[in-house]
C-alpha cells in the first residue's frame, strides 16, 4: 500500500514556485520538498487544507492510494 504525492504535478498546473507555495502556507522550502518527493510519514490537517486553498484544488488532487503493496495489511 502506498501514498502517491502529487504535489509537484499541481504546482506546475496552477505555475506557482515551491518558494511561493512554502511561504504562503507557512512552512519551509526543504519541508515542502520533502513533501513534493513523499519522503514524510505524515502531513496535518492544517497544512494540507492550506496548500489545497492556496492551490485552489482538493486534496484528492495531490494525494492518490495505490493498492499494489499490501503487505501486513488485512482487509476488514
Amino acid at each position: 500500500m502506498e501514498i502517491i504525492v502529487n504535489l509537484d504535478v499541481m504546482i506546475a498546473i496552477r505555475k506557482v514556485s515551491s518558494k511561493e507555495l512554502a511561504k504562503a502556507i507557512g512552512i519551509t522550502e526543504a519541508n515542502l520538498s520533502l513533501l513534493k518527493r513523499g519522503k514524510v510519514k505524515g502531513v496535518r490537517f492544517e497544512t494540507l487544507a492550506a496548500i489545497c486553498h492556496y492551490l485552489e484544488c482538493q486534496p484528492g488532487d495531490i494525494l492518490a492510494f495505490s493498492a499494489s503493496e499490501t503487505k501486513g495489511v488485512t482487509k476488514r
